[in-house]
């Protein structure tokens, strides 16, 4: 005969699994959480932004499940990424590491880089100087790197442009293939993106985990756990700012 201890003690397993179970349904299917660590997208996502992903805005894979569990063989409620969506996505070079950049090239594109102005089928990316953007990360010196904006058919970027003659500045000939997309970052010359073939190279459909959507919290170099920090790090002003 169970104790009144011992029936307290499954019920609040059956409580604690329950709430476990429908947290990885909301991870797996609705939404998922990610912080930024790097500043490959500045100036649009920032170093210490966290952001929440949309987990059914291109269909589900196996990467859509945590840890990639292999039972959804294909994706399924696929639909495609339109260009300059900002995506998460699983590098095709180990299928676990999580990358955020943006969608340049569809299936189809030609594209090419010259002196870092980005040419899609034969038309050049017209950009205009803007003011400098102010990097304050790290807290050491702040500095300012030039900032452009990019004026593609149906939207408009701000984008960093740090340096000329970067390694990617002048590249190669791409050609998206079927079922694959070519993505960049937005801090042009601080980016392993899709223009590194040997590193990410064009990203599988079923590699795409989620379209980023906004921020939902952000600090200014300081991690989460130092609660001591945040009167002077939380960037209030960045708190629900959708991404574009």
């Amino acid at each position: 005969m169970k104790t009144k201890k011992q029936n307290s003690f499954l019920s609040n397993v059956k409580s604690v699994s329950l709430a476990v179970f429908i947290a990885l349904l909301i991870r797996s299917f609705v939404a998922e959480p990610f912080n930024i660590p790097s500043g490959s997208m500045k100036p649009n996502i920032l170093v210490g932004d966290f952001i929440f992903v949309s987990k059914w805005s291109y269909g589900y894979s196996k990467h859509s499940l945590p840890f990639s569990i292999p039972i959804i063989p294909k994706k399924i409620f696929h639909k495609n990424p339109e260009r300059g969506d900002v995506v998460v996505f699983k590098t095709p070079e180990d299928n676990r590491t999580d990358y955020i950049k943006r969608v340049i090239g569809i299936p189809g594109d030609k594209i090419r880089i010259i002196n870092g102005q980005i040419i899609i089928n034969d038309e050049k990316i017209i950009r205009k100087k803007v003011n400098d953007f102010i990097d304050s990360d790290n807290n050491i010196s702040l500095k300012r790197n030039r900032q452009y904006i990019e004026y593609f058919e149906n939207f408009q970027i701000e984008v960093l442009d740090i340096m000329d003659n970067g390694i990617v500045d002048n590249t190669k000939l791409y050609e998206v293939p079927e079922g694959h997309f070519f993505v960049m970052g937005d801090n042009r010359d601080n980016s392993q993106d899709s223009r590194f073939d040997n590193i990410i190279g064009y990203i599988p459909f079923e590699n795409l985990v989620g379209k980023a959507r906004f921020v939902f919290f952000s600090l200014e170099n300081s991690r989460f756990l130092q609660l001591w920090k945040w009167p002077k790090s939380i960037r209030a002003e960045r708190i629900f700012k959708p991404i574009k």
